[in-house]
């Protein structure tokens, strides 16, 4: 039989064992970044921006010339085509005003028949395109074949 002393030695072991592994688990989380390629003049690309790092997320924007060069690059369907584009953690493809909640649920939960997810068009009331009356809007994930599937509706 164990004594008490031993016992407690055990659990006290086992949860600073446990403790020091969480933390190391913590630590190597991926960091939540994201490289936006847009137009300089686009100010509501700029509002994504923000909205992103409102989320957590830590945004390098670049402004560039033609952001189709992105977008081929990048595999984004030319009918899911937003104003800017942009890589994210674990190298998926965000198109468009995408809710930085979608994304974070896209990034814990790594499809693997899924490279990115775009909402098409300037949609009022997504991210970065507040005012008016909101409109209703599907949040598309797309595949490196151009097969699409709505992955959230707003």
């Amino acid at each position: 039989m164990i004594s008490r002393r031993e016992w407690l030695r055990i659990t006290a072991s086992g949860l600073a064992l446990g403790s020091a592994s969480a933390s190391r688990l913590l630590a190597l989380a991926p960091a939540k970044e994201a490289t936006v390629y847009k137009d300089a003049n686009c100010g509501c690309c700029k509002k994504w921006v923000e909205h992103m790092e409102k989320n957590g997320w830590t945004v390098t924007a670049h402004d560039v010339p033609d952001v189709g060069v992105y977008k081929k690059k990048y595999g984004v369907p030319s009918n899911l085509a937003s104003c800017h584009t942009s890589i994210v953690t674990s190298g998926y493809v965000v198109e468009g005003h995408v809710p930085a909640d979608l994304i974070d649920k896209l990034v814990a939960a790594r499809p693997s028949d899924v490279i990115g997810l775009a909402v098409p068009g300037m949609v009022v009331g997504s991210p970065g395109m507040e005012g008016g009356q909101a409109d209703k809007y599907d949040v598309i994930a797309f595949s490196k074949g151009g097969k699409t599937k709505v992955f959230a509706s707003r």
